[in-house]
């Protein structure tokens, strides 16, 4: 595995000790020691993940999210926080995080989840239709950008990968587990997260996101995606 991640903390000591994880991983780590100055590099370049504090002295680590997705890009972020409250880890993952951990962190567990969703967000990409189209709906997997009425609809990399998931099989109904499996592999995640990110994809893709027509839950069981 190769390729640049960049550490986005304004401690000296946690960026090091970021940096030899992603080294012992066989990745290249590229540091930052604010909001600005990781805005500033992600203009020049790729990063196959990013790692993101939430508190730092000028902007804070929910408004680099937020910036990152407005410029519609799908690199996985990882945030790593101090700040141990449900609500952050909640904001965290609507704005479009794709995982939340609290610091002290145990380095090998971080090291496996930065693969794991590194490998996951580059099979996402890889199909042999490029171009899927599923009602009014299009997903072009070159690109991996979302359309809807041939407006694009900006995802984050996990929305992504599970409006991809809905599109490779509409009528199917999913249970949370299977939802986790799919998309989190062997990840622990949040009872919470399913429900966050079905709500953002409602937001999203649904005229009235309260009354859902395509994006549907099924009581007591999962959810489904339908197309007339």
């Amino acid at each position: 595995m190769s390729g640049k991640v960049l550490i986005v903390d304004d401690d000296v000591a946690i960026r090091k000790l970021l940096s030899k994880v992603i080294t012992t991983n066989g990745l290249e780590p590229q540091t930052a020691c604010n909001g600005t100055q990781a805005l500033e590099l992600i203009k020049s370049f790729t990063y196959k993940l990013i790692l993101l504090d939430i508190n730092m002295t000028d902007i804070d680590g929910f408004y680099v999210i937020k910036k990152i997705r407005q410029q519609g890009l799908n690199v996985p972020i990882i945030v790593v926080s101090g700040r141990n409250e449900d609500y952050d880890a909640l904001y965290g993952l609507d704005l479009g995080a794709d995982d939340y951990i609290m610091k002290p962190f145990n380095p090998v567990i971080l090291g496996a989840k930065v693969k794991a969703l590194i490998r996951r967000n580059a099979a996402s990409a890889i199909s042999n239709k490029t171009i899927q189209q599923v009602g009014p709906f299009q997903f072009n997997n070159a690109t991996m950008k979302f359309y809807k009425n041939d407006i694009e609809i900006v995802l984050s990399s996990k929305e992504s990968q599970m409006m991809k998931l809905f599109l490779d099989h509409p009528g199917q109904v999913y249970t949370k587990d299977m939802l986790y499996e799919q998309i989190w592999g062997d990840c622990i995640v949040d009872e919470n997260a399913i429900m966050v990110y079905i709500s953002h994809l409602r937001n999203k893709i649904e005229q009235h996101p309260k009354r859902p027509k395509y994006l549907l839950t099924v009581w007591g069981v999962g959810y489904q995606f339908v197309v007339e």
